[in-house]
């Protein structure tokens, strides 16, 4: 049986020369699932297979201070004969912000794909295919279904053992993505007898496909390189070009004219075991972190908190490791999630009270233990704050315009409106509810009155603490 193509590629040079100041910043074609994946029993035995040989000098990549560098060391992958590679090349080059932005983008994840690329013995060129695959962007996701920076689609995500439900998706996990792509390039390179061309073609498209179009050239007296299968879509013949034209513009930047974000050779992240679900508001406060930034090297997580199921770790900037370790050693197992109370009124179903939170019946059940829907009136149901859809530029927004109303020190007040909630009015602010409460002197579970006047701290107050969970009142 034959696997799914696993990737897509960005929108290529060609379609876009005519408007090649509107590039795209992350791949979004159309890929057909039509090579559907083996069962997963198929490729579970792993059986013993060659290894891409590369000999890396490794005291001089130790060395290098820029990653770029380290990169160049590494290519392998022969030439492509074709004049598409110069031709991507050149549309690369004349959109110095677009490159400009990829690369800025890559400096989070680089490092850490150089390091595993290299583990493995595979060809540098490897670790630049996500700037082919989603332009570095971890929460790409396509037409196609396809989502991260290796562009997976649901079903060769699955065959790759990358978890996904409501909580979490390990195609935009950093580093699950990046095993389970290096998996499937390494399983393709053996497919295709060690021709990397091909190989890369087959990611893009699908090994089927590939794999066909080569016995139809041999059946008709052609030959079967990659450059031969002119029966391909346009946008395989063009995926193999434009990764070599990526590595040409690495190994040269001046012939090109391009100017590369300085990358440092060295970790950008670090990962810590949580132990338990918990919340990413309160990691970022835990570590002086915005929730953006630590959103951006997790993207996996989909929620405001990690999956209560696991994995149960974070990655977080690599001077943060030890705050976070520390912080979380010291935070109530109680405290690493935000719950609001909710109380049953007559008539009121599962479903229903959801929509009202923006859950699924499924979270409320988890979180309550219910083994039904079935309610009664009166009864008290824990609301898992936490477990809404991160709404990075909601938050971005209200922070900004909540912090440009208060100096530091000295607090916004808000009169609260129908329909306000803590919850609401934390998210609004972004700060948190037992902040909210302790700032005035109430409940986490209390009920607001129309017109009521809250005192808000955006950025921050002397009364704020994380460690201090419950408030007074």
């Amino acid at each position: 049986m034959l696997l799914a193509t696993a990737g897509c590629a960005t929108t290529s040079p060609e379609t876009a020369q005519t408007a090649k100041d509107s590039a795209p910043d992350a791949a979004v074609p159309f890929v057909s699932e039509e090579d559907s994946p083996a069962p997963v029993a198929a490729v579970a035995a792993k059986p013993e297979r060659s290894k891409p040989h590369v000999t890396f000098d490794e005291e001089a990549a130790s060395n290098d201070s820029n990653i770029w560098s380290r990169i160049r060391a590494g290519f392998s992958i022969p030439q492509l004969d074709s004049p598409l590679v110069e031709r991507e090349a050149r549309w690369f080059a004349n959109n110095p912000e677009y490159m400009q932005r990829m690369t800025e983008r890559a400096s989070l994840y680089l490092y850490y794909i150089v390091e595993e690329v290299e583990k493995r013995g595979m060809p540098m060129e490897i670790a630049l295919l996500p700037a082919i695959e989603s332009a570095y962007k971890a929460n790409a996701y396509s037409r196609a279904r396809a989502s991260g920076l290796w562009q997976f689609i649901p079903s060769t995500g699955r065959l790759y053992g990358l978890k996904a439900n409501w909580w979490y998706d390990g195609r935009r996990d950093v580093q699950a993505s990046t095993q389970a792509a290096l998996d499937y390039l390494e399983k393709l390179y053996n497919d295709f007898d060690g021709d990397w061309h091909l190989a890369l073609a087959a990611y893009n498209a699908g090994e089927g496909r590939v794999m066909r179009a080569r016995a139809q050239n041999r059946r008709n007296g052609k030959p079967d390189s990659y450059t031969d299968l002119k029966q391909l879509k346009a946008e395989t013949r063009h995926y193999v070009p434009k990764l070599m034209a990526m590595a040409s513009i690495v190994a040269d930047p001046a012939k090109y004219g391009v100017q590369l974000a300085n990358i440092p050779n060295e970790p950008y992240f670090a990962r810590v075991e949580t132990g338990s679900q918990v919340d990413l508001g309160i990691v970022a406060k835990l570590v002086d972190l915005s929730v953006d930034d630590l959103q951006d090297i997790n993207p996996g997580y989909r929620r405001w908190a990690t999956d209560p199921n696991g994995p149960h770790h974070l990655l977080v900037p690599a001077d943060k490791k030890d705050a976070l370790i520390e912080g979380l050693s010291n935070l109530p197992e109680a405290d690493r999630i935000q719950w609001q109370h909710h109380a049953v009124k007559r008539g009121e179903t599962l479903s229903e009270i959801g929509r009202r939170y923006g859950l699924d019946v499924g979270t409320l059940r988890t979180a309550n233990n219910l083994r039904s829907n079935l309610l009664r009136v009166g009864q008290d149901l824990l609301i898992p704050i936490s477990s809404r859809p991160i709404t990075v530029a909601a938050v971005r927004t209200n922070y900004k315009s909540s912090a440009s109303i208060a100096q530091r020190g000295k607090p916004v007040v808000h009169r609260v409106r129908r329909g306000d909630t803590l919850s609401s009015i934390a998210r609004r602010y972004n700060v948190m509810v037992h902040q909210l409460a302790k700032w005035n002197f109430i409940r986490v579970n209390s009920i607001l009155r129309l017109g009521q006047k809250l005192k808000i701290w955006p950025k921050g107050a002397p009364t704020a603490s994380i460690e201090d969970p419950t408030p007074n009142g």
